[in-house]
């Protein structure tokens, strides 16, 4: 027997389309999500601010790979850096980031758990 999971969407969305320069950009901003070295990034930046040392020492990939990932998601609009001296310290651009995270998160685990449910019965 499946349980009903469907939920009231928070917020409303317009019923008219969106263009295809938002379409683009909102598939880019899941795109960059796919990556688990980035999604390790995000989570790590949903805990505060971070430098490009920290970061790479609390995922174990090297400060150059955590750089390069920086970048796409600076580019992205997903992060954003301030100077401190001569390090950079990187931080969500917003709370959307966040909540995206968030929600991606509830989804996986609701998900894994159905699919482990499913395989228990």
């Amino acid at each position: 027997m499946k349980k009903n999971r469907k939920k009231e969407v928070k917020g409303t969305l317009p019923e008219e389309p969106f263009t295809d320069r938002t379409y683009r950009a909102m598939a880019e901003t899941f795109s960059a999500l796919s990556d688990p070295t980035r999604a390790k990034i995000i989570h790590l930046l949903c805990m505060g601010e971070s430098s490009v040392g920290n970061l790479a020492e609390r995922i174990s990939v090297s400060p150059s790979a955590v750089s390069h990932q920086l970048r796409l998601l600076r580019q992205l609009g997903l992060v954003r850096f301030r100077r401190d001296g001569q390090s950079a310290i990187y931080a969500l651009d917003d709370h959307h980031v966040a909540q995206l995270f968030m929600e991606a998160h509830e989804h996986v685990e609701e998900f894994l758990m159905g699919r482990r449910e499913a395989e228990e019965q």
